[in-house]
């Protein structure tokens, strides 16, 4: 339930400090700005203004710090849907639609769909997190390995729907990406697969790895094309192009919303959030839609779902961090180091004593969301002149900036080295017909996998009757159950109808 006394003292306080006000506009900048950079994650963006807000007030070091948050998360879309760079784990859904949406001359409304999905996610997150903050962080201390298990086994299911062509070819990639995911040294303390490298002890570096698979790979197969999109009317810059795909997007509010839900959700798990959030409402929006056998080929509502999802799990990691004082990844461990600067703990404590600074933080959200409507238009029409700029000189400024991005992961040449090998191992997978997707999808997921299987294991001693004890997990697994089952009749009637329609165009031809 709502608090309307604390409400109404979030309003004063935040009337009484306008001077936050002013940290709004420059956070949004820096965030699209870090966030649009392959490689720079947005807990790097953040960690490297941290040390400013020790000179701030409480109120507005934490809005700036969200502001700079909010925006990065969509601006990992634009080089997503520009290049084929997720450049974060969030936004990988986004390529699988967006990127083909470019390459057909439709740049400017898959980034106007793009940034207005983010928008109405993280508006819709905050909202819903006003509501269910407290039941979010009951169910969040319940959840264990078994439930974290099931959540990764849930998006294992992905693979399905990343196939392309051929079902098997994409299971065999995805089951290449899970067996890279699982490098390295596990919590059992077993060494797989490192072939006497040490750098490989901690597992495949994700992002360098990404980049070289869905990115370099893709820009290797495009050395004999001029510019990115071939036609040149397809290449004009719009605004009411970029206005166009704003309106596409509010078609869809039913799409928007169930990312949203599934962001929120999700994101409130510690450790998953957004890598998982949007696949899991990409894949139930490819399910649910008629024209499912379009996605991956251009389809606007995958570039919505995609975006919904990773920009609301902002509002389920908060949810997490305020109500708990859990990180649910490394960009709420920056605010909460924040908070501990400010000599705040952020936890239940937190949460009965100052729901007004709470409800604060949320009403600055909703003002962020807002401006970075107006300031993301800005962005993303100085961004679409990528698109005019010839290949021979796009791939080897992409692939430098790409290259810095890998070093700058962790400052070693294991990030560069990883992205030279990935993006050979990626244009072979292109050429031979093997989809990226299901390798990125299999290699995010597969240390999570193998860790809290582990884990269960030794909980449970191998009793398979300890799931009965875990309701969530249950839960978790009914849905799995009744998704799948959905999947599969949602597959037999498009088989049924395309019958349908082949038997009918001959007779109505004749």
């Amino acid at each position: 339930m709502l608090d309307f006394d604390a409400i109404q003292s979030a309003g004063t306080l935040l009337s009484s400090n306008w001077s936050a006000w002013l940290w709004l506009v420059p956070g949004l900048i820096i965030g699209l700005f870090f966030g649009a950079m392959p490689g720079i994650s947005i807990t790097m963006a953040m960690a490297l203004f941290l040390p400013m807000t020790m000179y701030m007030d409480f109120l507005p070091a934490i809005i700036f710090l969200t502001s700079i948050y909010t925006a990065a998360g969509f601006g990992g879309s634009v080089p997503a849907v520009l290049m084929n760079i997720p450049g974060t784990s969030s936004a990988v859904a986004t390529t699988f639609d967006g990127y083909p949406m470019a390459r057909a001359g439709k740049h400017n409304e898959a980034l106007g769909v793009a940034l207005i999905s983010s928008v109405i996610g993280t508006l819709t997150s905050y909202i819903l997190l006003m509501f269910i903050i407290a039941p979010v962080s009951t169910v969040v201390l319940r959840l264990g390995p078994l439930e974290l298990f099931l959540v990764a086994v849930w998006g294992l299911m992905l693979l399905g729907s990343l196939a392309g062509n051929s079902f098997s070819r994409g299971m065999l990639a995805g089951l290449f990406g899970v067996l890279l995911g699982t490098v390295g040294m596990n919590t059992a303390g077993h060494i797989r697969g490192t072939i006497g490298l040490p750098w490989l002890l901690d597992g495949v570096p994700v992002i360098p790895a990404m980049m070289g698979l869905l990115a370099a790979s893709q820009l290797l197969g495009l050395i004999n094309t001029t510019y990115l999109i071939e036609d040149e009317g397809s290449r004009k810059i719009s605004f009411a192009k970029i206005i166009g795909g704003l309106r596409l997007a509010l078609r869809y509010p039913k799409i928007i919303f169930r990312g949203a839900t599934i962001g929120v959700l999700v994101g409130s798990i510690p450790g998953v959030g957004s890598s998982i959030s949007n696949l899991l409402s990409y894949s139930e929006t490819k399910r649910n839609a008629e024209d499912g056998d379009t996605f991956g080929k251009g389809n606007p509502k995958g570039v919505i779902a995609a975006e919904a999802a990773n920009s609301s799990s902002e509002g389920g990691a908060m949810a997490t961090m305020l109500a708990l004082g859990i990180p649910g990844g490394g960009a709420t461990a920056i605010l909460l180091a924040a908070f501990a600067t400010h000599n705040i703990v952020g936890g239940p404590s937190f949460i009965a004593n100052n729901m007004d600074i709470v409800y604060a933080i949320i009403f600055s959200n909703f003002l962020q969301a807002i401006l970075l409507l107006f300031v993301g238009i800005g962005f993303v029409y100085l961004a679409s002149y990528v698109v005019r700029v010839p290949l021979r000189f796009l791939i080897p400024s992409v692939l430098v900036v790409a290259t810095f991005g890998a070093y700058a992961v962790d400052g070693t040449m294991a990030g560069p080295m990883t992205l030279f090998v990935f993006s050979i191992l990626g244009w072979a997978m292109v050429r031979y017909d093997y989809p990226v997707a299901a390798t990125v999808v299999g290699l995010l997921l597969g240390g999570l996998l193998e860790q809290n299987l582990l884990r269960t294991y030794q909980i449970s001693g191998g009793d398979l009757s300890y799931a009965l004890e875990r309701p969530i997990a249950l839960v978790i697994l009914a849905i799995m159950v009744t998704s799948l089952a959905a999947t599969a009749v949602t597959k037999h009637r498009r088989k049924r109808r395309h019958k349908d329609t082949a038997s009918i165009t001959p007779t109505s031809s004749s």
